[in-house]
């Protein structure tokens, strides 16, 4: 069994007598005018359904709708959870902080963490390090952004690409510290999660686990190529690279939880779910 998705390419230019654009194309075949925003996402899943729009596709245009009516204060990384620099802190110190998170980024505070005096960049340090310059925390400094945790994240990625900021610092009402959200943060919510080479490679073990009765639990993320190597299994991965994008090109929709799909002997359930994909499925191998 085969899952067929169109990908489509974007035409330079949509004026006069020139070729109209994907997106003219597909709003040109969706049939009537959508009058809300939830019939505009079910006209974009009808399309992606028929063909028109590629799994992908959808995904981008439904986080990139969602990232408009989201504030900072939904992404942020909380304050319990940012790692930050005391301006007093011994450069070997910072070093080990550097290399231990992973980040590029730190914000730096003086006595009170809401004092924030301003940003070290990772690099800033390092060429510090190469040009053989002893680094001072106070030299390296650049200015921190701050933002409130009600701005709008659509606005704060206008922001950033115009300042070619890639970090800001949120504040509460009382002006203290509540979090920081980076262009990483806001970019994820259209096109899903990030991952780079400082984070922990995926576990394959963990993207399973088989119950007492039998039933498994399966991450919907797990690669499509992993799950027919454990199973025995020769679902296709032509067009979709994980066992959530398959099931969902299979319904022609995005599975809602309790939602049904079978392929062969194997019956998913959807378990969990965001909206904009599949999270967490159960299996059950089904008797022949």
């Amino acid at each position: 069994m085969g899952v067929i998705t169109a990908a489509m390419s974007e035409d330079s230019s949509t004026s006069g007598s020139a070729p109209r654009s994907w997106f003219g194309r597909l709003s040109q075949a969706l049939t009537g005018e959508p009058k809300s925003r939830d019939d505009l996402l079910q006209d974009l899943r009808n399309a992606h359904a028929s063909g028109l729009l590629a799994a992908d596709t959808l995904e981008m245009i439904e986080g990139a709708m969602t990232v408009a009516e989201l504030q900072v204060s939904d992404v942020m990384v909380p304050r319990g959870q940012m790692v930050s620099v005391p301006i007093d802190t011994d450069i070997a110190e910072i070093l080990a902080i550097v290399v231990s998170s992973g980040h590029s980024r730190f914000p730096v505070h003086g006595e009170d963490r809401d004092e924030i005096l301003g940003v070290l960049l990772a690099k800033d340090l390092l060429r510090c390090f190469a040009s053989g310059e002893p680094p001072t925390l106070h030299a390296l400094l650049r200015p921190a952004v701050l933002v409130p945790e009600s701005k709008s994240l659509n606005v704060l990625l206008r922001e950033f690409r115009l300042s070619r900021n890639h970090m800001a610092v949120v504040v509460d009402e009382f002006g203290g510290v509540a979090g920081l959200v980076t262009i990483e943060d806001l970019l994820e919510e259209i096109v899903g999660e990030i991952d780079d080479e400082h984070d922990d490679a995926p576990d394959d073990s963990a993207a399973i686990a088989l119950s007492s009765d039998g039933i498994y639990q399966i991450d919907a993320l797990m690669p499509i190529e992993d799950f027919n190597n454990r199973f025995q299994t020769e679902l296709p991965d032509d067009d979709y690279d994980t066992i959530g994008g398959l099931l969902t090109g299979i319904a022609g929709h995005l599975p809602e939880v309790d939602e049904h799909i079978t392929i062969g002997r194997l019956r998913f359930t959807v378990l969990e779910s965001d909206g904009r994909r599949l999270h967490r499925l159960e299996m059950r191998l089904q008797d022949d």
